[in-house]
């Protein structure tokens, strides 16, 4: 009997991780990994910015919707790229909202650095209705500048079968 709530536990934790994949095996460009959360703009700041200076992101790069806010949903992606410097790389985050059953696309122009790096996206201000919503379902491809795609990843529910239509 004590095993049952731990496998129900680990059960739950499979279905809730996302499915992450790269589609160019040969070339090993892919998502190591993809975390979906909220982060208020206060999760930003840095000692420096007391003190004057403009954002500072570090070593991982931060794109937003809406640039001049903060706060919002965030998909941390950390990437792989064995090979050099791929310019003209693109996200491209389809998204669908309990407010909506159309889905919503934000793309985020970046260049995919060699080794693993990591990108914050995230849809900000107008485009995140608040802390307390989720996603119904997502999906995030890494697309190259001829529109390949690179990788992809997506939530449990954006890979589950279209209903049958009677």
């Amino acid at each position: 009997m004590r095993l049952l709530p731990a496998l129900l536990f680990l059960a739950a934790l499979a279905v809730a991780q996302p499915a992450v994949g790269s589609t160019d095996k040969d070339a090993g460009v892919g998502f190591v990994r993809v975390w979906p959360e909220w982060r208020s703009a206060d999760s930003f700041v840095r000692i420096k910015e007391y003190f004057g200076a403009p954002e500072d992101t570090g070593r991982e790069t931060v794109l937003r919707s809406q640039p001049s806010e903060r706060a919002g949903y965030y998909f941390l992606v950390r990437t792989t790229n064995p090979g050099a410097v791929l310019s003209g790389t693109k996200f491209v985050l389809e998204i669908i909202t309990p407010d909506s059953p159309r889905t919503k696309t934000f793309t985020f122009p970046a260049g995919l650095p060699a080794r693993e790096h990591v990108f914050h996206l995230g849809l900000t201000g107008a485009d995140w209705t608040g802390e307390k919503v989720q996603p119904v379902a997502w999906r995030l491809r890494l697309l190259s500048p001829d529109e390949q795609e690179l990788a992809v990843a997506r939530s449990f529910l954006w890979q589950m079968p279209a209903p049958a239509e009677s």
